[in-house]
């Protein structure tokens, strides 16, 4: 996580910060120990050993990004939960024989039965030793006084817990023996172990967990343990091929896997409450960092010496085969049965994919299902933090992040777990940015959108109508260089500003490698909503290709600036990113079987850029950018057909690219767009 802190502008409109600040966790755990009345201590904790080689998936310093100036939402308190929860610490045995370390905070209060709330991570449920309490428990301050047994569990292979970790573990859908294990068999036998053996559960149990412990709250939901009555999958990491993470319709997303790697990678030789080292890049400047690194191969001469396992699993995996395959979770999210409340953030650099596609899999899946989604002007984890009310230099004129906290998420778990509240959810909960409202729809995408289109346009132009009249070839060409990639950020930081999802784009589109084509001034509000469907008509003189697309708000250049502003930033004319993606063109027709361009032959390149909810005010313009290159987010693409997790730098070939906007080969976005 960064948080920026400009200290100079580079004379390519690059910032430079230096600014870094190392996060590990939402609340961040401090582990603990100790044994519930009447029932056998954890035998030898101290001596039991797991070191696991997770560091936050998604949360650590060096891949996503710290908000500047959001607030920290207000803690229990270390005073508070000590003086009303007893910390107990177990390790608890799965139907395979091997032990996972759970901490469990009991309220002291035993005059009622409490639900059990459980969260399953490879981050540390520290501080361990039962001496040692979490400031915090619960997904919010609130759930600490509201009266919860809180239960944290290092996941198999992690920390303290025993076995060995695998990342993304594989699900089994047959079981035939004890052997046969998935994260959802480990959660169905902690659950059953906790409601037989903690005093004082009411017998109803809630799941939750943000990015790398929202996937294991998704897994719970399959074959689940009748206790599990709620369950909330926050920024879930569903498939790490087509839009989580690692990859975005097969685009190696460099930047944010490296960071990772090079920490939570490392192998763990035994249990242990440490955490491994943080990587030294001895530079602050990614992009620096990763155009010295050369192509991918450099990665393991250069710095990870061979030893990060995930990170070679994914250099042999260059196409959408049976590795990620079985690593995706969706297929097997049917017949869910708890309820479901799935949250994602408009703004998460890493896991937009994950929560959206939860939501539709459950939907067409398990007709019938309690299944709610919750989509808010947040970053990454951001509605579990902060007040919400801003991003970088954009306001939402809301603390988003306390009504999500006080509104959505308690009610939730207080309704399905304690039958408390009056809970009337609608099916989907969305905040519309641009005009900073929240929404109740029975139905996401909204059923009442209407398909359009936007057409790229001479002259820069871009319009709801087909182009008529550009005869031939119209075209706009641009040369592609893999030596000079257009940046994804003018913010200079070894680690991934997640700023950088409303920035400015200014930075870009003053590059000759970046086509940009824009509205005239709306006369009208325009609200986009839902999944947008790109359909470039291209060619390339190269055999392969990437094609980013980004859809901006260009706000009037009388926008007034933000009140105070210490830095004299100008608000007037600022291109804020709505959304961007990438899509690695050997891909456009089969994720399995890529296949090259032919040099200099038209075809089309379609692919999904995820969901929105943004309104275009009127006196603004929609703008498209289309570049080639978005580093180091994205590696670069040599432009030569090849395996590229192996290319050598003679792969590597300048070649110019056609965008076509004529009749016969129109380009195109088509949006949901609201009456």
């Amino acid at each position: 996580m960064m948080g920026r802190n400009p200290d100079g502008q580079r004379p390519d409109g690059r910032i430079e910060s230096s600014d870094y600040v190392w996060i590990d966790g939402f609340h961040h755990p401090k582990p603990l120990r100790t044994a519930l009345p009447g029932l056998v201590p954890s035998p030898e904790i101290t001596a039991m050993p797991t070191r696991c080689t997770s560091i936050l998936r998604h949360l650590i310093p060096v891949l996503p990004c710290l908000v500047a100036g959001q607030r920290p939402a207000q803690s229990q308190g270390l005073e508070y939960v000590k003086a009303h929860y007893t910390k107990h610490e177990y390790r608890i045995p799965m139907r395979d024989g091997v032990k996972l370390f759970t901490s469990v905070y009991v309220p002291k209060d035993d005059a009622v039965a409490y639900p059990i709330l459980l969260q399953r991570t490879p981050y540390s449920v520290g501080p361990y030793g039962v001496d040692q309490s979490r400031p915090d428990l619960g997904p919010s301050p609130s759930f600490g006084r509201a009266g919860y047994i809180v239960a944290y569990q290092d996941v198999r292979g992690c920390y303290l817990s025993e076995g060995g970790y695998e990342d993304v573990r594989p699900q089994k859908p047959v079981k035939i023996g004890p052997g046969d294990i998935d994260e959802s068999s480990d959660t169905f036998d902690t659950i059953d172990w906790l409601v037989r053996n903690v005093p004082g559960n009411n017998g109803r149990v809630g799941l939750w967990g943000i990015s790398y412990p929202g996937f294991y709250a998704a897994a719970g939901l399959i074959d689940s343990q009748p206790a599990l009555k709620a369950v909330s999958p926050q920024a879930p990491l569903v498939d790490y091929f087509l839009g989580d993470d690692t990859h975005h319709n097969g685009a190696f997303f460099l930047h944010q896997e490296f960071n990772f790697d090079a920490t939570f990678g490392l192998p763990r030789p035994e249990p242990t409450k440490k955490s491994n080292p943080r990587f030294d890049y001895g530079s602050f400047d990614a992009y620096d960092f990763f155009l010295r690194m050369g192509p991918l191969p450099g990665a393991n001469r250069l710095h990870l010496k061979e030893k990060r396992a995930f990170w070679n699993d994914i250099m042999k995996h260059g196409s959408y085969d049976d590795f990620w395959k079985e690593r995706a979770l969706l297929p097997h999210l049917k017949g869910v049965k708890p309820a479901v409340m799935i949250v994602g953030g408009w703004f998460d650099a890493e896991d937009l994919y994950g929560p959206l596609n939860t939501y539709q899999t459950i939907e067409r899946t398990s007709p019938g299902a309690n299944n709610m989604l919750v989509m808010g002007p947040w970053v990454h984890g951001g509605w579990a933090r902060g007040d919400g009310a801003s991003l970088g230099p954009v306001s939402f004129s809301a603390k988003t992040g306390e009504f999500y906290r006080e509104e959505i998420q308690l009610p939730f778990f207080e309704h399905h777990l304690k039958d408390k509240g009056v809970w009337n959810p609608p099916e989907a909960w969305a905040f519309e940015t641009g005009r900073n409202e929240w929404h109740r729809h029975d139905h996401w995408p909204p059923s009442q959108a209407r398909s359009r289109s936007l057409y790229l346009d001479a002259e820069g132009g871009l319009a709801f109508e087909a182009p008529s009249g550009a005869e031939g070839e119209a075209f706009d060409e641009f040369a592609s260089d893999p030596a000079r990639p257009v940046p994804y950020t003018a913010t200079i930081s070894i680690s991934c500003p997640n700023t950088y999802m409303v920035e400015d784009q200014r930075f870009a589109a003053r590059r000759p490698d970046v086509l940009a084509y824009q509205t005239a001034p709306l006369t009208e509000d325009v609200t986009v909503v839902g999944p947008i469907r790109a359909e470039l008509q291209v060619s390339t003189t190269g055999t392969d290709a990437d094609w980013v697309v980004k859809l901006i708000d260009v706000y009037p250049d009388d926008f007034p600036d933000p009140e105070p502003n210490p830095t004299g930033l100008r608000m007037g004319g600022y291109q804020q990113l709505v959304r961007g993606e990438v899509m690695r063109g050997k891909f456009r027709n089969s994720f399995e079987r890529p296949e090259p361009f032919s040099p200099g032959v038209p075809v089309g390149v379609p692919f999904t850029i995820q969901d929105v909810y943004h309104t275009f005010r009127a006196g603004h313009r929609i703008m498209v950018q289309v570049q080639s290159s978005w580093f180091p987010l994205v590696d670069r693409n040599p432009q030569k057909f090849v395996d590229i997790y192996n290319a050598v730098p003679s792969d590597f070939a300048k070649a110019t690219h056609r965008v076509y906007r004529s009749t016969e080969r129109p380009s195109r976005l088509k949006v949901l767009v609201m009456p």
